[in-house]
């Protein structure tokens, strides 16, 4: 298919006109017009690009592509040698970021959710970023955690709450979002689920009684790029690949 008609539907779909973001969400590079095949995957490292070119990709759909707000606009460096890999190769580096954690169904927290076993109840305006919901039955905090291991493919670090309730209620933002986590405990949930620490979260966790668990930023944003890579190829008819190039972060 046409490469603008996939854009069009594509952004359409996550409405990145109605999300303000770091970065471009859309066409970041642009390759060849003719479409046939989808890879996926969490980053647009070079790693992936080039196991993109192995895979003969016209499209790379990404989580994390480039022209973040903070980051040096020149294309030098280690951007310089992503992009001209790119354009050797024709290939589309398409990147959705914030659009692609929020949406109800494809995104990110909703598909992290759905393999958890979590029944979602919604999301914490304005940003709708922190989901919550509950278990079908209590664990234990050594269940829940087996369960992320399973989910993630790592043990995750778990700060365990004062009283180490059982867990029912949960709230989570997949990648770094451990910034919510006080607005995660004020929604009365047991525990909360991100993929990133920082050194204030150990106290807060145990101040603000609740059971705080960092899975992985990589491990947590894997499933709404594959969900949204699956949904254009079955959509259009393509091929689509989703890569999992290791990353411990």
């Amino acid at each position: 298919m046409n490469r603008n008609e996939l854009v069009a539907y594509a952004d359409e779909l996550l409405e990145v006109k109605l999300c303000k973001d770091y970065c471009p969400n859309g066409l970041q590079v642009e390759g060849r017009a003719e479409v046939r095949k989808i890879v996926s995957g969490v980053t647009a490292s070079l790693a992936l690009i080039e196991a993109a070119c192995k895979a003969q990709a016209d499209v790379l759909l990404v989580h994390h592509g480039y022209f973040w707000k903070s980051e040096n606009p020149c294309i030098v460096g280690m951007k310089a040698h992503r992009i001209t890999a790119l354009l050797k190769s024709s290939i589309n580096l398409l990147a959705y970021h914030l659009p692609l954690d929020i949406h109800p169904t494809l995104g990110n927290n909703r598909q992290f959710g759905d393999r958890l076993g979590i029944r979602w109840l919604g999301a914490l305006a304005p940003e709708k970023l922190v989901n919550f919901g509950e278990l079908p039955a209590s664990l234990t905090s050594e269940e829940f955690a087996n369960k992320l291991s399973l989910c993630c493919k790592r043990a995750p670090m778990h700060i365990a709450s004062p009283q180490d309730q059982p867990i029912q209620k949960v709230a989570w933002c997949t990648g770094a979002a451990q910034g919510y986590l006080e607005a995660a405990a004020a929604m009365g949930v047991d525990a909360y689920v991100t993929g990133e620490v920082s050194e204030a979260s150990f106290h807060m966790a145990k101040e603000l009684g609740i059971h705080f668990f960092c899975a992985g930023h990589h491990a947590t944003e894997r499933f709404g790029v594959q969900a949204l890579g699956e949904h254009l190829a079955n959509t259009f008819s393509l091929q689509h690949e989703f890569i999992d190039l290791d990353n411990p972060v």
